[in-house]
């Protein structure tokens, strides 16, 4: 990552890390380090006193995890083995024999949905949701328990018709907790300016307290348990 002010030449960068190691000023920073599967859990295990004490456990978020299939799976062996709860938090955009292989050690998925009409999913997430949705239905028929986020951006999919073929979805699954909404937030602005990428919801403001009671009143109209935030 860059700080403001610095310009860089991104075409010619290769991710070595050599420049920020050696920066006097520390004008860069790698935002991340590589960690092996026996890293993760010892870091994992400095906090199973809190685990036992309050009944939670590790979640497994992103970017998104499944993109790290193996890796994934290897830490979610061990953690079953640590009887360690578990909580994997994605948009489920992975082909469907990953999620197979690890649905049996996750104990909660929190599962993300944006947008229930293809094409506008296209335009906005640049993917199809054919996938997504697919992996969703078998996945509540394995009686893993599942809480869908859905995350509340104005004027992109707080619409009535998304809301409502989005509640009309989750309300024909089995196994389906509950559906948090997540009110839309700015704080990615400045990473991506950071990353020297462009912002390209600038113009989108955070939903209003109405905005969101309206969307949860017109979700709970389904039978649906609908809750703000990610609890």
């Amino acid at each position: 990552m860059a700080k403001q002010g610095i310009s860089i030449d991104r075409k010619k960068c290769s991710l070595c890390g050599d420049c920020s190691r050696v920066c006097p000023s520390d004008a860069l920073s790698i935002a991340g380090k590589q960690l092996s599967v026996k890293e993760v859990l010892e870091e994992i295990e400095k906090d199973r006193a809190f685990y036992e004490e309050s009944g939670g456990g590790v979640t497994f978020s992103g970017g998104e995890p499944l993109l790290q299939p193996e890796f994934l799976n290897a830490l979610l062996k061990e953690c079953k083995v640590r009887a360690i709860h578990t909580t994997l938090d994605t948009c489920g955009f992975a082909q469907p024999e990953i999620i197979e292989r690890i649905q049996s050690k996750v104990d909660v998925f929190l599962y993300d949905l944006k947008i229930m009409d293809d094409k506008k999913h296209r335009k906005y997430t640049g993917r199809s949701n054919e996938l997504i949705l697919r992996n969703l239905e078998k996945l509540a028929e394995s009686a893993r328990q599942i809480v869908i986020s859905f995350p509340v951006i104005p004027s992109i999919n707080d619409d009535e018709e998304n809301v409502m073929e989005t509640a009309k979805f989750v309300s024909s699954l089995r196994n389906v907790q509950q559906i948090n909404l997540l009110p839309y937030h700015r704080a990615g602005i400045e990473k991506y300016k950071s990353l020297g990428k462009p912002y390209k919801l600038d113009g989108i403001r955070p939903p209003t307290s109405q905005g969101i009671k309206s969307v949860k009143e017109r979700m709970e109209g389904f039978g649906i348990r609908v809750g703000i935030g990610g609890g």
